[in-house]
């Protein structure tokens, strides 16, 4: 097996359908696949070898997509890298990887000093001046166009995605040809992608939503995927518009922005299929949704450490505010502290076993025991499971606000906050505090035109919710820091709240 032989299997049945449109260009199946064939001859032609890891260090443009298949073609790692890194981070993920060569722009090379990478053997430019480096393009001129994919076994590495780092370093998810497949398999019949249907993939290729969950999923489906650079509202607004997008995937942030503005100069009914993924949906968001859209956004629940995909709240018996059941052969339970199966309906850790579940992390033996424990994989997510089997999820373990003894899980504060007509977006996390442990702040966007008191929301907030669940103070603000998935980054509001307080503490000469 190879996931490359699902393009080569859709080259095959629609030589001539659209496969990969980007701003003006538009390449063909059988236009895709020549050129990952040219990629792939290109590569070997370098001395590029299976198992060889070959970094990915670019934006959502077409050489993403014909590096990355290009790269697993030949058997050896796709390791991709967050365009927002800088100069340390990107140095870190080279040389733990021990990359061979990068693919990258001309713009990012600056992030990219070889004295540090004694591992690194080619530089390669998919985009702009080729000065510190080959050019991607000369690479293929020179390079045929017939190629196969090589047979790789299922638990063959393909892929080495980078986790956030939001405790410690960054660690390389591993992720098999076997663990891709499968998730593509299982994203097709849950979304049931047809050849007809057009992906907007506008959520970064590095990550593992954008990569597997559309990109992976759509070339097996035999649809089109319409690639933007990044996200821009009015932008994706436009697009569907012009390229009548059927499909539309997204984090809960993307549906927020899109509730919240006008959207009846833009014609958005070509799309049949919303999806939401990354982050939990607030409720009280799903039913506005639904009520101007007459729509549901169906939900996935995953990890990069599942490739990405786990669970999905399906057509067939929907439940809003939940993640859904298992995909196919995938098992999920709630357990507590010591790895116990809780009662349907109790608190505790999410842990998933399935052909979904990476290889582990890359040369991270200790880490990677940590979180797969007999098969099982420990997630870090808080959630609960209904009578029915439909798992719900809280929040992620080290979000978790504990107030006077009192667990508090942020997300279900966000949802209640949401309620009121003034909120656009609210991040809701805790901060350390000497008397309590810790305080609950929120951080809110209001409505474009309104304005409202900080009493008001916390009155507000007692009216629907036990007192030490009810944020200590309110901030209003303009912007909620989040990574490139749209994801809130609370370890910077809590890091932001706590320099905040040791200042005004410094001020007053107040010793820590």
């Amino acid at each position: 097996m190879n996931i490359a032989q699902n393009l080569e299997l859709s080259c095959y049945l629609f030589p001539n359908k659209p496969a990969l449109i980007f701003e003006e260009q538009c390449l063909t199946y059988q236009d895709l696949n020549e050129m990952v064939n040219r990629v792939a001859n290109g590569l070997r032609d370098l001395g590029i070898r299976r198992k060889d890891r070959i970094a990915l260090f670019l934006p959502n443009i077409p050489e993403f997509v014909i590096s990355y298949l290009g790269i697993l073609k030949i058997g050896a790692i796709a390791v991709s890298i967050n365009i927002m890194l800088k100069t340390d981070e990107v140095r870190y993920i080279l040389n733990d990887c021990a990359a061979k060569a990068i693919i990258t722009t001309e713009s990012q090379t600056e992030y990219i000093q070889k004295p540090d990478l004694p591992e690194l053997q080619h530089i390669l430019i998919a985009e702009g001046r080729a000065n510190k480096g080959i050019s991607l393009t000369q690479l293929m001129t020179k390079s045929s166009p017939e190629a196969r994919a090589v047979e790789m076994n299922r638990d063959a590495p393909a892929s080495i995605l980078y986790t956030s780092g939001t405790t410690g370093f960054p660690k390389g998810a591993t992720l098999s040809h076997g663990n891709i497949l499968f998730n593509s398999y299982c994203a097709n019949c849950c979304y049931r992608i047809q050849k007809s249907d057009r992906l907007l993939l506008f959520l970064p290729l590095s990550h593992c939503f954008g990569q597997n969950a559309i990109l992976n999923a759509g070339i097996s489906g035999c649809s089109t995927i319409v690639l933007q650079r990044r996200f821009d509202l009015d932008q994706v607004l436009k697009t569907i518009t012009q390229h009548q997008i059927t499909m539309l995937f997204g984090v809960p942030t993307v549906f927020i922005k899109l509730l919240n503005m006008d959207t009846s100069s833009y014609n958005l009914k070509s799309i049949r299929y919303y999806f939401s993924a990354a982050a939990p949906m607030p409720s009280q968001i799903a039913q506005l949704w639904y009520q101007k859209f007459g729509i549901v956004i169906h939900e996935g629940y995953g990890l990069t450490e599942t490739s990405p995909f786990a669970s999905y709240n399906h057509n067939f018996n929907y439940k809003l505010g939940s993640v859904g059941t298992p995909i196919a052969n995938v098992e999920m339970k709630v357990v507590d502290g010591d790895g116990n199966q809780v009662e349907i309906g109790e608190l505790g850790e999410i842990a998933i076993k399935g052909s979904n579940v990476m290889l582990g992390y890359w040369n991270r033996p200790f880490e990677t025991a940590e979180v797969i424990k007999n098969g099982w994989l420990h997630t870090g997510d808080i959630g609960r499971m209904d009578e029915d089997g439909f798992f719900y999820i809280f929040d992620r373990l080290k979000d978790m606000i504990i107030v006077s003894g009192f667990k508090i899980y942020p997300t279900e504060i966000e949802n209640v906050i949401y309620q009121h007509p003034v909120v656009a977006e609210v991040a809701v996390y805790g901060v350390t505090d000497p008397l309590k442990g810790e305080i609950v702040k929120a951080n809110i966007i209001l409505k474009t035109g309104h304005t409202i008191t900080e009493e008001k929301i916390i009155d507000f907030c007692y009216e629907r919710m036990a007192a030490y669940k009810v944020p200590h103070a309110i901030n209003f603000v303009n912007s909620i820091p989040k990574n490139s998935t749209g994801k809130v980054l609370k370890r910077v509001l809590r890091h932001e709240s706590t320099s905040i307080i040791a200042e005004k503490r410094q001020e007053l000469g107040v010793r820590s």
